[in-house]
């Protein structure tokens, strides 16, 4: 139930090609509730999830956090059903239930077999708007979430790095916050500010339902009509996000020393997110840069040179507002984290100086194809792939994306690394290993 960016990332590159619209049932109930429904009628199985537009983009100053924090209390109880009752009903059922958070949205899901689905939808429509927020159940989430962040982040030397990175490449918009939240902050969050946040946030008119497996939509819908219907829209004010991050005019350097066995780098450029015609460049860049062992950047710097142990370079458009492009990179025993900071540098001016390959590129596309149809035959990840593309503005978003992707030429490549990767759009964090 907690936020991991690795997963984040299976759920973009391993979704299926799109359904056709026609097979895509699109409701909305009269509180403002959205509904998708996708019938799929290869296996009895289903899944039922709900998103909400609200992510660590829309804490309060001082709550970063509170939105992760929230997660972790839907699954604490309801005036019907006490602390994880839910989650147990569900196993006991044979299903399988979780969450995740992320910068821009918050989403539940269950997955279980078709003929249990009423289970979960009723379920879902009574935390939706019953939580109790127990105060003794506040008190010991939020000590959960503290060791929490105390244990990815905090003792994570990597992991904390690329916080400190992300925290410096932005001084206004609030993507600068981690998702988990400052440990601070955490320890300020009390019930009275979790009650007000669901109260504003958790309502049907800032929330999108999806439906996908063996079932009959005209039949789901009245269902979900029954549950759903007569929850009331919100009527507290939702925080509306205007900042825009200013212009970054020269390079962000933070230097972390921390107990750690070797040093590391991260360097951040910004750039624009989805679906921004420069987004599609990116991504396929992204995999010539670090798409396998055969990818550039693994070919040079850990085989041939030797002094990287690893090396990447990660890029995902899919934000509400424009993020970052990652290069980072651990270097090997015995070498200098400056040498590979330069080494870095020599493969993005390769590819700004000498045009990639149609070889290249045409492989690129052809890894993140044959991602979205691995994910073919997996209703879960059908339905996180409309509600991605949903939380972004329209699920009808994806085949645009598609299209972007193949449409990519070199001199699109070439445009977008000299376009972003500047000196002055980049932040760099270094690693430097202590002793305990």
């Amino acid at each position: 139930m907690h936020y991991i960016k690795a997963i984040f990332i299976l759920i973009l590159f391993c979704f299926p090609i799109a359904a056709d619209a026609e097979e895509i049932k699109e409701y909305t109930l009269d509180n403002g509730l959205k509904v998708l429904i996708i019938e799929e009628h290869k296996a009895p199985v289903a899944t039922f999830q709900v998103w909400y537009r609200v992510g660590s983009r829309n804490e309060p100053a001082g709550k970063s956090g509170i939105s992760h924090l929230l997660e972790h209390m839907m699954f604490k109880g309801t005036s019907d059903y006490g602390p994880g009752v839910l989650s147990r009903i569900v196993q006991r059922n044979g299903g399988i239930d979780n969450a995740y958070t992320t910068k821009d949205y918050t989403a539940y899901f269950e997955l279980l077999s078709a003929d249990r689905i009423s289970i979960p939808i009723d379920l879902e429509s009574d935390r939706m708007q019953n939580l109790t927020f127990e105060p003794k159940e506040v008190s010991s989430e939020r000590s959960v979430v503290m060791e929490e962040r105390r244990l990815r982040y905090e003792d994570d030397p990597q992991n904390f790095l690329f916080e400190e990175v992300v925290a410096s490449a932005f001084k206004v918009h609030p993507y600068q916050r981690p998702v988990i939240g400052w440990m601070s902050d955490i320890d300020s969050i009390e019930r009275k500010d979790l009650y007000d946040y669901y109260k504003t946030y958790y309502s049907p008119d800032n929330a999108v339902i999806i439906i996908v497996g063996d079932v009959r939509a005209e039949m789901i819908i009245e269902k979900v009509k029954e549950s759903f219907g007569d929850i009331p829209a919100a009527t507290s004010p939702r925080r509306d996000i205007t900042s825009v991050e200013p212009e970054q005019k020269g390079e962000r350097r933070v230097l972390l020393k921390k107990e750690a066995e070797l040093p590391s780098i991260i360097m951040a450029y910004h750039t624009p997110n989805f679906p921004h015609e420069d987004s599609f460049a990116l991504d396929v860049l992204s995999m010539i840069l670090s798409g396998g062992k055969s990818s550039r950047l693994y070919q040079s710097m850990v085989y041939d040179q030797k002094i990287a142990l690893d090396v990447s370079a990660d890029y995902s458009g899919f934000n509400k507002d424009p993020y970052l492009f990652f290069f980072s990179a651990t270097a090997a025993p015995g070498s200098d984290i400056n040498e590979v900071e330069k080494a870095l540098y020599i493969q993005i001016e390769k590819i700004i100086t000498d045009f990639p390959s149609e070889r290249e590129i045409q492989k690129a596309k052809n890894q993140i194809e044959s991602s979205f149809i691995m994910g073919q035959d997996s209703i879960y990840l059908q339905a996180m792939k409309y509600g991605i593309f949903e939380m972004l503005g329209d699920w009808r978003f994806i085949e645009k994306y598609l299209e972007g992707i193949r449409g990519v030429k070199a001199d699109d490549i070439v445009r977008v690394a000299r376009k972003y990767f500047t000196d002055y759009r980049r932040t760099t964090g270094i690693l430097i290993p202590t002793k305990k």
